[in-house]
């Protein structure tokens, strides 16, 4: 069941349209998928769809050589840590769509369907249940005021209200000086405040620019 169709040393063509169009098809639905559950905005979802197709036909052209195939995948895996660095969940979908097309190449189709399989049902399964979400509270606010205002507990108010714990961290001058932004640490009292804080600070400000967005902390400031 999971045996190669590449049963010889030859190629035949039906085998090898029939892993191509597999890894094509495989590639699609991966691609697919990503670029409905992407939020950043990424366009790796054209490259994703034809990433094992071409993996597959890097492993067919070595003759599935896999000490030869693992060495030239390793070299193509490094184009993309040459260019603009991706984010966690594009270099696994990478490396995801190389050992599909690695598996389909060495003519095991039905191992790589079945390895796409499991992990899109894994990812799904890991996002319903929000696993590694970020449930923390805490979060970093920019707000921008006119100089003519002054910042000294300007916010206190608000800070009682919707959160539970705030602290100014820096001022500094922006617009050529004729402006103030402040930023603060802060610890919402509920994840749904965040809106509410938002709206009610710009009614303060008038209304230019604010900020507010999780920690990226590389220690406890509060």
């Amino acid at each position: 069941m999971l045996g190669s169709v590449f049963n010889t040393a030859t190629f035949n063509m039906v085998s090898v349209v029939l892993a191509l169009g597999t890894a094509l098809l495989v590639g699609l639905i991966i691609s697919i998928i990503f670029k409905h559950t992407d939020t950043s905005g990424s366009n790796l979802s054209v490259v994703l769809a034809i990433l094992p197709l071409l993996v597959a036909s890097v492993i067919m052209i070595v003759n599935g050589n896999l000490g030869t195939s693992v060495a030239v995948l390793g070299a193509f895996g490094l184009v993309r840590f040459r260019s603009a660095p991706g984010t966690a969940r594009e270099i696994a979908f990478i490396f995801f769509e190389m050992a599909v097309g690695l598996a389909i190449g060495m003519g095991f189709l039905t191992l790589g369907v079945f390895i796409t399989a499991i992990v899109l049902a894994s990812l799904f399964l890991l996002d319903k249940i929000g696993f590694g979400e970020n449930g923390s509270t805490e979060r970093d606010l920019r707000v921008t005021i006119p100089e003519d205002l002054s910042y000294n507990g300007i916010f206190d108010d608000l800070f009682l209200q919707y959160t539970s714990k705030s602290k100014l961290r820096t001022v500094k001058t922006t617009n050529m000086g004729t402006m103030y932004e402040l930023t603060y640490r802060v610890v919402m009292r509920e994840p749904g405040f965040d809106k509410e804080l938002i709206d009610a600070i710009r009614c303060r400000n008038g209304n230019l620019s604010i900020s507010l967005g999780l920690v990226q902390k590389e220690k406890n400031e509060l």
